[in-house]
């Protein structure tokens, strides 16, 4: 699975909370296998968006969409209680 280059915003947001290192560990388990049970990966309502979302932490989640069949962008991270 592809991952394509994450927007500065995403980026900036990660440092800000020291994210990083944990979403650039869940990266590389979602290239392995997008569906990992740790991940989570989940469809997002509406479904009919076709956007999804896996685990960074108990806190946050990447929100993505797939850009083809093998490649995803990441659009957002987010805290998932908010």
């Amino acid at each position: 699975m592809k991952i394509l280059s994450l927007h500065r915003e995403v980026i900036v947001y990660l440092q800000e909370r020291n994210l990083t290192k944990k979403f650039n560990k869940q990266c590389v388990l979602f290239q392995k296998n997008p569906f990992h049970p740790s991940l989570e990966t989940e469809l997002l309502e509406p479904r009919s968006l076709r956007i999804w979302s896996f685990r960074v932490d108990r806190k946050y989640r990447a929100i993505f969409i797939f850009r083809e069949k093998d490649t995803i962008e990441i659009l957002d991270v987010n805290n998932h209680y908010q």
